[in-house]
C-alpha cells in the first residue's frame, strides 16, 4: 500500500519513505514531530538519520501526503492528509493534540464570510485549552 503511494504522488520507492510513511499511518498518535518518527524508527530498530526524516517529511508535505502544523508553543507535527476536514485543540498542560469537527461552527463561519461578501477557500481552526481543576 505504501508503495502505491508513494508512486502516485511522484515519490521514488525507497526504505526510508516506506518506513516513515508505515510509522505515520500505524502510531496510534495522528499528530507526530520528526523527533517523534526518529524515535519510533530507533526503537523499531531501523537505522535512518534524523536528517533524513526531516527531509523525508517535507517531501511528503509537499506531494501532499502529509500536512504539516505549527502549533503555537510547540514544534511541527505532521498528520496523514487523508482528504476529511477536522479542527484542532491544544491542550497547553500536556501538548496533547485533539482532533473535532463541528458542523455548528462549520456552518458559522460560512455565514460570517457571506455576511462580509466573501466565500471561504480553506481555513484552519485551532482550540488552545487546558484541563479543568
Amino acid at each position: 500500500m505504501e508503495n502505491q503511494q508513494l508512486k502516485k504522488a511522484g515519490l521514488k520507492v525507497t526504505l526510508p519513505r516506506v518506513k516513515i510513511l508505515q510509522i505515520l499511518e500505524s502510531s496510534d498518535d495522528r499528530h507526530l514531530s520528526a523527533e517523534d518518527v526518529y524515535k519510533l524508527l530507533l526503537e523499531a530498530g531501523d537505522d535512518v538519520g534524523l536528517a533524513t526524516v526531516y527531509r523525508v517529511l517535507t517531501q511528503f508535505e509537499s506531494a501532499g501526503l502529509v500536512t504539516r502544523h505549527n502549533f503555537e508553543g510547540g514544534h511541527s507535527v505532521f498528520e496523514i492528509d487523508d482528504g476529511e476536514h477536522h479542527d484542532h485543540m491544544v491542550n497547553v498542560d500536556d501538548g496533547t493534540v485533539i482532533e473535532f469537527f463541528s458542523e455548528e461552527i462549520e456552518e458559522l463561519q460560512h455565514r460570517i464570510a457571506e455576511k462580509h461578501g466573501v466565500e471561504i477557500v480553506d481555513h484552519s481552526l485551532v482550540l488552545y485549552v487546558k484541563n479543568k481543576k
